[in-house]
C-alpha cells in the first residue's frame, strides 16, 4: 500500500488533468471531420495497450482480466460510452471552455443519483452546494437555451448534448460505487476500455470516415494520452486524500480557457465564467464537506473501538 505523499499525489492529478484537456483537444480538432462514436473508439481501444502494461509492471493483469460481475461492467460500459459520445459531440459544436464547465455539473448530479439509487444520506450543506451549482450550470447554459434561442443551433445542440453527457458521466459514476463492493480497480478500468470500444463499432452504421494522416496521428494519441491520464489519476488518488486532490480537477478550466483561445481561437465569455465560478465552487463546498463528514466517522469509529476513551 502506498504512504502518504500529498505533493506526489497533487503532482499526478495536476499531470491528469493536463492530459486529458489535451485529449480532449485533439478529439476536438478531429471533431469537424470524424463522427463521436469512432473517436470514442480510437479514444478507448489506444488506451487499452496502455492499460495492460501498466497493469503488468504492477502485477496486477490477471486481477485487471477477471471479474465477478460481467454485465454490471457491461452496463457500465454502455452508460458510460453514451456519456463520452455526447461529450465528444460537444466538443465540436461548443467552445472548449464551455464544454469543461458544463462538465462540472455531473459531480454534482452524483449526489443527487447516490441519494436516489444509492440510499445515501444527503444533508442540507451538499444539498445546497449543488443547488448553487446547478444554477451556475444554468447561467453557463442560459446564453444557449434562453428564450429567443434557435432550438435547431448548433450551440444549442451543443449545449444539451454535453448537459446530457454531463447526466450519464454521473450515471456511471455510481455503478462504478457498485461496482468497487465486487470489482478491483484494475478490472473496473480494464473492462471499461473493452466494452467501450466495442460497444462503439455499433456506430458504424451510422456512417465512420477515413480520417486522413493527422486526424488518424490525433485520434490514436488521444487513446494514449486517455489511457496515461486513467493511470495518473489513479495513481494520485493512492497517495493522498480524495478530499485534497479533488479541487485540483478544476485546474482544467483555466487549462482549457488557454488551449481554446490559443489553439482553437475561443473567447471566454462573461456569462460562462460566471457560471463557471460558481459551479467550482459548488463543487469545492461539496468535498470540504465529504472530508469533514469523513474525519467525524473516523473519529466515531475510533471512540466505539475496543481501544477507543
Amino acid at each position: 500500500m502506498a504512504t502518504s505523499q500529498p505533493l506526489r499525489g497533487i503532482a499526478y492529478k495536476v499531470t491528469s488533468v493536463c492530459v486529458f484537456v489535451a485529449m480532449a483537444s485533439l478529439i476536438k480538432a478531429s471533431s469537424g471531420h470524424v463522427p463521436p462514436g469512432e473517436a470514442v473508439f480510437f479514444r478507448c481501444f489506444f488506451a487499452i495497450p496502455v492499460i495492460i502494461v501498466w497493469l503488468m509492471w504492477r502485477g496486477e493483469l490477471r486481477d485487471g482480466l477477471k471479474t465477478q460481475n460481467p454485465m454490471a461492467h457491461l452496463w457500465r460500459g454502455l452508460i458510460g460510452t453514451m456519456g463520452m459520445g455526447l461529450g465528444f459531440a460537444g466538443l465540436g459544436l461548443l467552445p472548449l471552455p464551455e464544454v469543461t464547465a458544463i462538465g462540472y455539473a455531473s459531480p454534482l448530479l452524483v449526489v443527487v443519483f447516490a441519494a436516489m439509487f444509492l440510499n445515501e444520506r444527503v444533508r442540507l450543506v451538499r444539498l445546497s452546494a449543488v443547488a448553487l451549482g446547478l444554477i451556475g450550470v444554468m447561467i453557463v447554459l442560459s446564453p444557449r437555451l434562453s428564450i429567443g434561442a434557435e432550438i435547431d443551433t448548433s450551440e444549442t445542440l451543443g449545449a444539451v448534448v454535453v448537459l446530457g453527457s454531463a447526466f450519464f458521466a454521473a450515471l456511471a459514476q455510481v455503478f462504478i460505487r457498485k461496482l468497487v463492493q465486487t470489482e478491483t480497480t484494475a478490472s473496473i478500468v480494464f473492462w471499461f476500455f473493452v466494452t467501450a470500444s466495442l460497444l462503439s463499432l455499433i456506430t458504424i452504421y451510422w456512417g465512420w470516415v477515413w480520417p486522413n494522416l493527422s486526424e488518424l496521428i490525433m485520434l490514436v494519441m488521444a487513446g494514449i494520452l486517455g489511457g496515461i491520464g486513467q493511470i495518473l489519476v489513479t495513481s494520485s488518488y493512492r497517495y493522498a486524500d480524495a478530499s485534497l486532490i479533488a479541487p485540483f480537477d478544476y485546474t482544467s478550466m483555466l487549462l482549457a480557457i488557454a488551449v481554446g483561445f490559443f489553439v482553437f481561437g475561443e473567447v471566454p465569455t462573461l456569462t460562462m465564467i460566471t457560471g463557471a465560478a460558481i459551479i467550482i465552487a459548488a463543487g469545492v463546498l461539496i468535498i470540504l464537506r465529504e472530508a469533514q463528514l469523513g474525519m467525524e466517522r473516523n473519529r466515531q469509529r475510533r471512540a466505539t473501538s475496543p481501544g477507543g476513551n
